[in-house]
């Protein structure tokens, strides 16, 4: 290779900086999770919500036993099993199930606005576990963003059932973003894709179980190919490929920055809604959309 050569390698390295490439990581991980709240609502039109909950988290924890095998990768040090207990619960149980749960009484575009608390929840749990607050601008713009997402929540809570599901959603989301905290500082260690496969093997216990137990209660004649493919993307893609990027944003690029990423998932899901379920997306929801990415882009710019 030739000095010139080199030399523009060099230059595109140095272009490439790590803050960039955990943001890049981040937003692939974004971009697959921003359909799964669609394809929750889509699967459990038509199958049973536990069953679309914790059979997500079985599919891919064979996945990721079968990637470990393949990898040969030796059992994590006896250190790293509490925090694997963290990640398990938030991100291979707690979230799938209780959304699954939300999705039954109330639509995607709704629970996509509600979900926007993640980030929030993600980088207090970050800056308490890292004992790394960021500034106070950062915490200004990213409690505005939630108090837009919460504000709405309660404007519409004319239904009883609306509140029940807005509570399963914003308990997963605190239970998530727990596990998205201790999986980025984790994955510094461990791995960024060991992290969320041994967590979800961890997991295989119960979720097999849970997901053989509701087969029974499934009708094959009733259910659309449409219902299962929502399943197939949410097991391999929201569930599994996802979280090899974001983990490795997340570990790049510390958990208060990369986390607000999740902020543009409005954007995304609400897209998603119109186009595959066909919901009308209100002015209101826009607006908050629109606002909540705008809290993103002031909280990097003075956090």
């Amino acid at each position: 290779m030739s000095e010139q050569s080199q030399s523009q390698l060099t230059l595109l390295d140095k272009r490439v900086s790590p803050l960039t490439e955990a943001y890049a990581y981040g937003l692939a991980g974004v971009l697959m999770f921003s359909g799964g709240i669609v394809a929750t609502r889509m699967a459990v039109l038509e199958l049973p919500a536990v069953f679309v909950g914790a059979g997500r988290a079985a599919v891919a924890g064979l996945l990721s036993l079968l990637l470990l095998l393949v990898m040969r990768q030796s059992l994590p040090e006896r250190r790293f099993w509490p925090g694997l207990c963290v990640v398990a619960f938030g991100a291979a149980f707690a979230f799938p199930v209780f959304t699954a749960l939300a999705l039954q009484w109330t639509d995607a575009s709704h629970a996509t606005l509600v979900t926007t608390l993640m980030p929030l929840f993600t980088a207090i749990f970050g800056a308490w576990l890292s004992r790394q607050a960021p500034r106070l601008g950062f915490w200004l713009f990213a409690c505005s963003g939630a108090a837009l997402v919460l504000a709405y929540s309660i404007a519409q809570h004319q239904i009883s059932a609306l509140a029940v599901a807005d509570a399963l959603l914003i308990l997963a989301c605190l239970c998530c973003g727990l596990a998205y905290a201790k999986g980025a500082m984790m994955a510094k260690a461990l791995g960024s894709w060991q992290v969320i496969c041994w967590a979800l093997v961890l997991a295989l216990p119960v979720m097999l179980p849970l997901t053989l137990w509701q087969v029974p209660s499934i009708d094959l004649g009733q259910v659309s190919m449409s219902a299962w493919l929502s399943f197939g993307y949410l097991s391999v893609f929201s569930m599994f490929l996802g979280f090899f990027a974001w983990y490795r944003g997340l570990s790049l690029g510390g958990v208060a920055q990369i986390s607000q990423l999740q902020q543009l998932s409005p954007f995304l899901g609400l897209g998603w809604a119109a186009l595959c379920l066909g919901e009308q997306i209100s002015a209101m929801q826009s607006g908050i959309a629109a606002l909540v990415v705008l809290c993103i882009v002031l909280g990097r710019r003075f956090g």
